[in-house]
């Protein structure tokens, strides 16, 4: 039996098709089209999983870390026994091998005579000079990081330092937020999880890595009791290099440490016993230029005849006289061979 609605069904469907077939110049479905779109900005992972990533390298690299912190705390124990002077001599030290990592390249003869007479060559760049300065201050001593980043850095923020809506703290609240949240993490970790974020958070914005790795030397020592800061870049700076998962950072941060501990102790070992043999030697020499002399290259790597005069309130004649006698017996020796400007270290 023919029935017309359903005849009038099939011809209305077959009008619809045939219409949408000539509608050519409209686009089609959406998921039907090629994504021609330039990729969006990736989302930053949130600070619970850039932690969480720090948390699992720690895990990873347990046993060399047990190891490294053997290290750190030997080093402590020495400088715990020992004088005040071997504090400052580390610090000038790492701070002058660390000036060649960030480019600075400030040798430790310059450094000292900046630090101890504020004397400065005419192609020196002083505010490279005041830069490993800040970081001596800060390697023997001062706030730390974590308790007071104003204060630890000596500035406000270089870029709004006259600004006061925008004062360091909050340009450098991220940083201490994550240094905050990752206090279950060993020191040392901790350490190297705030060196590399420290950009990351806003911080250095003249790519000024010395802050970053003096800040990180000062929380890797922040359980100690006789170091105020461990080693970073005396053994190489191969653990300062960014790159890598954080398990690799770590674990060149491991290795880097410990040899720049290891160096640090072997460097104690020459200078306890150099301090003994000369304290020896010099028994016959009287007054207070002797002992003096002595403590002060203790203390500086290397010395000059001006320096010692400044540093012990001697004559520059009874400077000059006991440096000859030192240098006579083998206790010293002259290193930039030259006639003005000359300056000795210790022979071990």
């Amino acid at each position: 039996m023919y029935d017309e609605s359903d005849a009038l069904g099939i011809y209305a469907e077959e009008v619809e098709q045939a219409s949408e077939d000539d509608l050519w110049f409209l686009p089609g479905p959406m998921d039907d089209e090629p994504d021609y779109l330039p990729p969006g900005p990736r989302a930053e992972p949130r600070e619970t999983e850039v932690l969480d990533e720090w948390r699992k390298a720690e895990g990873g690299q347990a046993a060399r870390l047990a190891r490294v912190a053997g290290r750190v705390g030997a080093l402590d124990d020495r400088l715990k026994r020992g004088p005040e002077g071997w504090r400052h001599r580390l610090a000038l030290m790492e701070a002058a091998d660390l000036s060649w990592h960030t480019g600075d390249r400030i040798s430790q003869d310059r450094l000292a005579l900046w630090i101890s007479l504020r004397l400065s060559g005419v192609q020196d760049d002083t505010a490279a000079l005041a830069r490993v300065g800040w970081a001596i201050r800060r390697l023997t001593g001062g706030p730390g990081p974590e308790q007071d980043l104003s204060a630890f850095l000596d500035r406000r923020d270089p870029e709004n330092i006259s600004d006061e809506t925008e004062p360091f703290v909050d340009r450098a609240s991220g940083w201490l937020d994550l240094m905050g949240q990752a206090t279950d993490l060993h020191p040392i970790t901790r350490a190297c999880a705030g060196f590399h974020l420290w950009r990351l958070a806003g911080l250095g914005q003249h790519d000024d890595r010395m802050e970053a790795a003096v800040a990180a030397a000062r929380i890797a020592a922040s359980d100690g009791r006789g170091a105020v800061f461990t080693p970073l870049a005396m053994g190489g700076a191969g653990g300062l290099r960014a790159g890598g998962s954080p398990f690799e950072r770590l674990e060149r941060w491991l290795y880097g440490m410990e040899a720049a501990c290891l160096t640090a102790v072997r460097h104690l070992d020459d200078i306890e016993a150099w301090s003994a043999r000369a304290e020896a030697e010099m028994t016959l020499l009287s007054g207070r230029t002797p002992p003096a002399l002595r403590a002060v290259l203790t203390e500086w790597p290397l010395v000059s005849a001006p320096m010692a005069q400044a540093l012990t309130s001697a004559s520059r004649a009874a400077v000059q006289r006991n440096l000859a006698w030192m240098q006579e017996r083998g206790l010293i020796r002259e290193v930039t061979g030259q006639g003005r400007f000359r300056m000795w270290k210790a022979t071990n």
